[in-house]
């Protein structure tokens, strides 16, 4: 059974954040809120935890996993960014967008795109995903909650406590949460392509 987590949205309780952070570490899949939906998150190097949110979210191999980075220095470790992409990318964070980019040597072979070799990051402009990222050290591996056969993500911490209790080991909940996913921009191309249209206004990339 999944535990549940209920924080201040504002201000998340140092104690709850701290246990969800070890479970993180320990292998754990989560369920948190962002600044745009709810997402699954987990360790960058839990294969497992991957394999779990692809069964949940009923994935194929090509789906495009998150690294939410707590900051853009974090972000600066695990994606290349030229000077033109940096004053783009910089302007937009933290914020409700992602941004595809060229992978570094420090992200797992598993999460690039098999034949772009990119990944997706964003850094969320919320409270209670700052302060994992801050206890954690790393970046969370991350998927928007949206499950099979539905067209918006789950927005309440209780119902996804009902519907996930036996396939995430925690839920934390800090209050109604949005529906619209990120804005995701790919700049591994010559130009910006927007491809999907969410929470974050494209036409600053247009």
């Amino acid at each position: 059974m999944a535990i549940y987590y209920d924080v201040h949205p504002d201000n998340p309780q140092p104690r709850s954040i701290g246990k969800v952070v070890d479970l993180v570490r320990q292998g754990g899949l989560i369920a948190y809120p962002t600044d745009s939906c709810f997402a699954l998150g987990t360790s960058l190097d839990n294969r497992e935890g991957l394999d779990r949110i692809r069964s949940i979210r009923k994935l194929d191999d090509r789906h495009h996993f998150t690294l939410v980075c707590e900051d853009f220095s974090q972000l600066g470790q695990f994606v290349h960014v030229d000077n033109t992409v940096f004053r783009a990318v910089k302007s937009a964070t933290p914020g409700q967008y992602t941004f595809i980019l060229p992978a570094t040597k420090e992200v797992p072979r598993r999460l690039l795109h098999p034949k772009k070799k990119t990944v997706g990051v964003r850094i969320p402009a919320h409270s209670v995903p700052q302060a994992l990222l801050s206890g954690l050290g790393e970046p969370l591996v991350s998927s928007t909650l949206l499950l099979p056969g539905e067209d918006e993500p789950l927005t309440q911490g209780w119902e996804i406590k009902e519907q996930l209790d036996h396939v995430v080991d925690a839920v934390i909940d800090s209050g109604e949460c949005g529906v619209e996913p990120t804005t995701v921009i790919d700049f591994s191309g010559d130009e910006p392509e927007i491809v999907r249209v969410g929470a974050g206004d494209p036409s600053r990339f247009e």
